[in-house]
């Protein structure tokens, strides 16, 4: 069976040029690839091994963006950055960092975790969150 991995998330954007930006200004991303594969542009931004895809949108959004930790019905709900010190990221980012829920203290399920999210310039819901760690020993599923 061959390997499989990660390769990107894509997303249709009203303005891919500003998400670019946006992602890049914040959060190290960096141009990876252009390709046109019809009238508009399909751009590829990487750091390490994420890559996010970004497609001009070609319809209206069917339904209001959401907000706080994004959307609770199945499908996509938010992407996450790992990140040293969440008041000070949040700083630097300075008007970029629209805050949809938070900063929440996130203590009481992980020591020393804390919690914010925010949208990208199209509405996706970015979590930024300051002391994740996995667990050595997580309980299997259950049966």
């Amino acid at each position: 069976m061959a390997l499989l991995c990660f390769s990107h998330l894509a997303f249709s954007c009203d303005d891919p040029i500003a998400v670019e930006r946006f992602y890049t200004k914040h959060f190290g991303f960096r141009r990876a690839r252009v390709y046109s594969p019809g009238p508009d542009q399909v751009v590829q931004i990487e750091r390490g091994p994420v890559a996010i895809e970004l497609f001009r949108a070609t319809e209206a959004r069917p339904c209001p963006a959401v907000g706080g930790a994004g959307p609770a019905y199945p499908g996509y709900r938010h992407m996450a950055f790992l990140v040293d010190d969440l008041d000070a990221k949040i700083a630097a980012m300075g008007p970029d960092a629209r805050i949809t829920l938070g900063p929440v203290d996130m203590s009481q399920f992980i020591p020393g975790m804390r919690v914010a999210w925010i949208a990208d310039p199209e509405g996706n819901i970015i979590e930024l969150n300051q002391g994740y760690v996995n667990e050595d020993t997580p309980p299997p599923p259950p049966a």
